[in-house]
């Protein structure tokens, strides 16, 4: 029986026959055989050397699709749409108004120098005073936006009332006493200016949500003149107030904010010292373009304070309009 030649995944066993061969018999055999063995090999190797210069040709054809087609694929490729709502594309806003607030102030003046230690009597601008509780007061805004989410804030209202009236019942004011029947003009100037940041966390085309870090710059000072006396109490310090704002757009030019920002200072630290500031707006805005519009709220103040023998209680709430223009 002679060896048997059997191919398997490419390669070629030679197979010993069971009966035992001489040596030249076995010679013979394996030279008969060997013909078929070289050349199969030999095909083989062709083979092997035509698919590897196939697979390579296929490799550098795949390599220069991939190189062609991705600047086409960079070129082509479909951009987010970014269509901010009208009014939303500024970097630089101002607004001008009229707020018509509706105020309930009060102020406590004690003695000072020689005459430190007297107590003074809590006073009532309208009552007391005859300061008018409702009036037109001017407002002005400026808004910087270096970027979508970033913008710097000024807000500033000069807030002054003036009274005259006859004090119904003695009064004392800075140490002096104004008594029953005196006639008394006072005045009271308010000067209430924000400098905020403003950081947009929510930035979308129909709205955003932000947080607000401002200082409130408060200078209040109170006058009350009559024959022989003039007094007059002042408070002024930077207010420190944290608090939020939130704006949806109900149609792409249509808008409703809402903002409240806070300080407290609570007396328990030093029963010398306190103060609050509460200043909440809720608005809607009309943009005719993305430079142009109106906008209209309600926005109320709360400011107090207390110094050693001083403190003050002013609100003010009602309505406003103004102007908005941007760049």
């Amino acid at each position: 029986m002679s060896p048997s030649v059997t191919a398997a995944d490419g390669y070629v066993i030679l197979r010993r026959p069971s009966q035992r061969l001489s040596y030249i018999s076995y010679q013979r055999e394996l030279r008969a055989v060997a013909p078929a063995f070289v050349g199969l090999i030999t095909a083989m190797r062709v083979m092997h050397k035509s698919a590897l210069r196939l697979y390579i040709a296929a490799l550098a054809s795949a390599a220069t699709i991939l190189l062609v087609a991705a600047p086409a694929h960079a070129q082509y490729k479909p951009r987010p749409i970014d269509d901010p709502a009208t009014g939303e594309s500024y970097h630089i806003e101002g607004a001008v108004g009229f707020w018509f607030p509706t105020a309930d102030m009060t102020v406590t003046s004690g003695g000072s120098g020689s005459l430190a230690g007297i107590t003074g009597t809590s006073i009532n601008a309208e009552r007391d005073l005859g300061m008018p509780a409702d009036k037109k007061l001017p407002d002005f805004e400026l808004i910087l936006r270096p970027a979508r989410a970033h913008k710097f804030r000024l807000n500033y209202v000069p807030i002054q009332y003036d009274g005259s009236a006859t004090v119904t019942r003695d009064i004392v004011f800075n140490g002096q006493r104004y008594r029953l029947g005196l006639p008394v003009n006072s005045t009271l100037d308010w000067k209430s200016a924000r400098f905020a940041y403003e950081f947009d966390f929510i930035s979308r085309n129909r709205g955003f949500g932000g947080l607000i870090v401002e200082a409130k710059y408060t200078d209040v000072q109170v006058n009350l003149t009559a024959p022989l006396i003039n007094e007059f109490a002042r408070a002024r310090a930077p207010i420190p107030a944290l608090g939020g704002i939130g704006r949806v757009y109900v149609v792409p030019n249509i808008s409703i904010t809402g903002e409240v920002t806070g300080f407290k200072l609570p007396d328990s630290i030093d029963s010398r010292y306190g103060g609050h500031y509460v200043d909440v707006d809720v608005y809607g805005t009309v943009n005719f373009t993305n430079n142009i519009g109106v906008k209209g709220g309600y926005r109320s103040l709360d400011m107090g304070y207390l110094v050693k023998q001083d403190n003050g209680s002013f609100t003010l709430k009602g309505m406003y309009f103004a102007a908005v223009l941007r760049y």
